[in-house]
């Protein structure tokens, strides 16, 4: 496929956009956690922990404008936030658990060849 261009960003292929609209240090875990249900604000900052508010809500925001989560705000004081995943986010879901398995896959066949490193 030949270099292209999406929202002001070269490519070389799709697996670069696609990294760049999941990938990151925490787009994968918000994305896996909304997966099976609604999670409020404050569960998903402290389920994924080590995590700052600014931190948080940018990548919720982009995963938002991307389409891959919904945000619903309820008209309470305090204000009430919910966030689950869409029908595009679920295509996602299937790409996170390969990279997932990949991973400990990876882990594991490294701490074998690497005992001393591990």
């Amino acid at each position: 496929m030949p270099i292209f261009d999406f929202r002001g960003k070269s490519y070389n292929n799709p697996a670069e956009l696609a990294l760049d609209i999941i990938g990151g240090k925490y787009k994968m875990p918000i994305l896996w956690r909304v997966k099976d249900k609604v999670w409020r604000y404050g569960e998903l900052k402290k389920s994924i922990g080590r995590i700052t508010h600014k931190m948080l809500t940018e990548q919720l925001r982009e995963l938002e404008q991307d389409g891959l989560i919904s945000r619903k705000v309820y008209p309470e004081v305090p204000p009430k936030v919910e966030y689950s995943i869409t029908e595009l986010g679920q295509k996602a879901i299937p790409i996170v658990e390969a990279l997932r398995l990949f991973g400990t896959e990876f882990k594991d066949i490294y701490e074998q060849n690497n005992p001393s490193i591990a």
